[in-house]
C-alpha cells in the first residue's frame, strides 16, 4: 500500500489470527465484523504486524555510522547514509506509507470496538489500550522521520486524504506522550500475563515508550520520572538484566526478564536477514549489511579505557585483544570463530590474502569493511529463515536512558552509576574495577562522552544508533566521514593515512538531512503536503 488514500480503499478487508507471531489468514467483510470478543481481538492483531518489520530493524543500523549498507538492498537505505537520495527513495515512501497503514488498522480497531454486543469490560479495555500504544509508536516514527505529518485518530475518507495537511510534530508527540499515559491503568504488567498473551504491550512497555519519547526531546526529569516507575520497583512491571549479553538475543531466551517490548516471530512468519549481514561462508549469499571501524574503535578496552586513552593497552597490531565483551559478542572480525548452521566451528578470515578468500576484503561477496555482524545469529533457523523475535525495547536501555538524564540534570553521582552503568558493564562481562567502578574525577563533558559510548556498545545492531546521533545533534559530524573498514597493508584499496580501507565517502547537510523529505508519490496525490527545508 502505497499512500494513505490506498489503506482507505482497503481498510474494508479486515485480516484476523489469534497469535501474534502468525501471518494474517482469514478475511471478513464489514457488515460480518465486530461479532464478539475474538473478532477485537483478531483486529488487534492486524495492528500488531503492523508495529514494525525486520527491514527497518535491520536497515536502521545501515542508516547511522554504525553499519555500512553494500548496494541497493534494504529499500537502498545506502543512498540515505550517503546523501544521495530524495523524496524518490524506496525507504523514505516504505516507512511514510507502512505507518499510515498501521494507524489506519488502529484507529479501525478504536473506532468500531463500540460495536461488539457483548465483551468484558476489561478485555475491551485492554484491547483499545493496546491499539492506541501501536498508534501512537507509529506517530513517534513518522515524526521522527519526517518532522511534522498528518494527524487523525479517525476513519477519514479519501477525499479527506487528498486534502488534509501536515501537523506540527510537538502537537503530535504530546498526543503521543498522553497516550501513553492514559493507557497504563488498562495494560497489564508483565508478570501478570498468561503465557498465550506473551509479547503483547504491557504497562512497563508504555512507560519506557513514554521515556524514550522523552529522551528524544530532551525532557530529562520527565525521562527520569518514567524510568523510576520501572528501576527497582515492581508496581508497573518487574524487569531486570538478563545474566548473559550474547545467550539474550537466542530462540531459547525469548521472552526473559529484559524484555520490555519485542517484535514477534515464530512459526510461519520468518525473515532472513541474517542471510545479509553474517559470512558468506555461513549463510550462503553476500554479506551487505556490515559493520565500520568506527563502531569497532569505540568499544572500550577491558580497563574501562578509550582505545586512544593513556593506559588503554590498545595495542593496534593485536586491535582485539581486551576489549570490551560485548564486542566479540556483537562482531565476528578475522580469526573470529563461529559455529555455522551445520554444527561445523569456521575460523573468519578476513584480511586480504588470507585462504580461503571466500570472507576476506579481497572477495566481492564478502564484507567491504572486513566485519561481520554476529549479534542475532540464529543458529536455529531452518533454511536461513529465522523465527527469532526482534527486541524494540528492553531494560537494558531504561537504564541507560535514566543514567544519561542524571548526568544532563547534572545528577550523575556513585549511587546512579551503580543502579546503571555498573550492572550493565558487569553482566557484559567486566571485572576490572577501573571499567565497572564510578570515576569520581569526571567531569558531566566527561561523563556525557563515556555514556554515549556506553549506549553504543550495549544496543549495536539494535536500530537505535541513527536516531541517537540525530537527538544529539552530531550526525553533521558522524555522517559526514568516509566509512573505514580494516587496517591493511597489501592490496589495492583505497586506505587513509593509517591504512584503514574507505569503503565509501558520505555526506550528511544540516538541517536538511535531519529530517527525510515527504514523499514525492504522497505530495503528487496531496497538493496540501508541504515540504521540509532544502527539499
Amino acid at each position: 500500500m502505497k499512500k494513505i488514500c490506498l489503506s482507505i480503499l482497503l481498510a474494508s478487508s479486515l485480516f484476523g489470527c489469534r497469535k501474534l507471531d502468525q501471518p494474517m489468514t482469514k478475511e471478513f467483510t464489514e457488515t460480518s465484523y465486530w461479532r464478539d470478543a475474538q473478532d477485537g481481538l483478531d483486529a488487534l492483531t492486524a495492528c500488531y504486524e503492523h508495529l514494525s518489520k525486520d527491514d527497518y530493524f535491520f536497515g536502521d543500523e545501515a542508516l547511522s555510522d554504525n553499519a555500512y549498507n553494500n548496494g541497493g538492498g534494504m529499500m537502498n537505505v545506502n543512498a540515505i547514509s550517503n546523501g544521495g537520495y530524495d523524496g524518490n527513495n524506496d525507504r523514505v515512501k516504505d516507512t511514510w506509507s507502512y505507518y499510515y497503514t498501521t494507524i489506519r488498522r488502529c484507529n479501525t480497531v478504536t473506532m468500531n470496538m463500540d460495536r461488539i454486543p457483548s465483551i468484558d469490560v476489561n478485555l475491551k479495555k485492554r484491547i483499545l489500550a493496546e491499539a492506541r500504544f501501536i498508534r501512537a509508536y507509529a506517530y513517534f516514527q513518522l515524526t521522527s522521520w519526517y518532522g511534522d505529518v498528518p494527524f487523525y485518530t479517525d476513519l477519514i475518507s479519501i477525499d479527506n486524504s487528498r486534502t488534509i495537511t501536515r501537523t506540527d510534530k510537538n502537537t503530535i508527540l504530546q498526543f503521543v506522550l498522553s497516550e501513553l499515559q492514559d493507557i497504563r491503568k488498562d495494560l497489564p504488567v508483565n508478570t501478570a500475563q498468561d503465557q498465550k498473551d506473551r509479547g503483547r504491550v504491557t504497562r512497563g512497555a508504555a512507560i519506557a515508550m513514554s521515556a524514550r519519547v522523552h529522551l528524544f526531546r530532551s525532557e530529562w526529569q520527565d525521562v527520569v520520572n518514567d524510568c523510576e516507575l520501572l528501576i527497582g520497583k515492581t508496581t508497573d512491571g518487574t524487569y531486570s538484566l538478563f545474566p548473559g549479553y550474547n545467550a539474550m538475543f537466542t530462540v531459547a531466551n525469548e521472552y526473559n526478564s529484559e524484555v520490555i517490548l519485542d517484535l514477534q516471530y515464530g512459526g510461519s512468519r520468518t525473515y532472513d536477514k541474517q542471510r545479509q549481514f553474517m559470512p558468506q561462508t555461513i549463510t550462503a549469499l553476500r554479506s551487505v549489511l556490515v559493520p565500520t571501524q568506527d563502531l569497532v574503535n569505540d568499544y572500550i578496552m577491558t580497563n574501562g579505557k578509550a582505545i586512544g586513552e593513556t593506559g588503554s593497552g590498545y595495542d593496534e597490531n593485536n586491535p582485539y585483544l581486551n576489549r570490551d565483551p560485548r564486542f566479540e559478542a556483537t562482531i565476528l572480525h578475522h580469526g573470529s570463530k563461529v559455529t555455522d548452521l551445520n554444527g561445523t566451528v569456521q575460523t573468519i578470515l578476513t584480511q586480504p590474502g588470507s585462504n580461503p578468500a571466500t570472507n576476506t576484503v579481497d572477495d566481492q561477496g564478502a564484507s567491504p569493511t572486513g566485519y561481520y555482524f554476529y549479534k542475532y545469529y540464529d543458529r536455529a533457523a531452518t533454511n536461513y529463515a529465522s523465527g527469532l523475535n526482534l527486541i524494540l525495547i528492553r531494560y537494558a536501555d531504561v537504564l541507560l536512558m535514566y543514567a544519561e538524564a542524571k548526568n544532563e540534570l547534572g545528577q550523575m553521582n556513585a549511587t546512579v552509576w551503580n543502579q546503571t552503568i555498573q550492572p550493565i558493564r558487569t553482566r557484559a562481562g567486566f571485572v576490572d574495577p577501573g571499567a565497572t567502578q564510578f570515576n569520581a574525577t569526571l567531569d558531566k563533558p566527561a561523563l556525557q562522552k563515556v555514556i554515549r559510548r556506553e549506549r553504543r556498545a550495549e544496543l549495536a545492531f539494535e536500530g537505535l544508533r541513527i536516531m541517537d546521533v540525530r537527538r544529539w545533534k552530531i550526525a553533521q559530524d558522524v555522517m559526514s566521514k568516509p566509512v573505514r573498514g580494516i587496517r591493511v597493508t597489501s592490496g589495492a584499496f583505497n586506505k587513509d593515512a593509517n591504512g584503514y580501507i574507505i569503503v565509501e565517502n558520505r555526506i550528511f547537510t544540516d538541517p536538511k538531512h535531519y529530517l527525510w523529505p515527504v514523499p514525492t508519490v504522497e505530495r503528487d496525490q496531496n497538493k496540501n503536503l508541504s515540504q521540509n527545508q532544502d527539499w
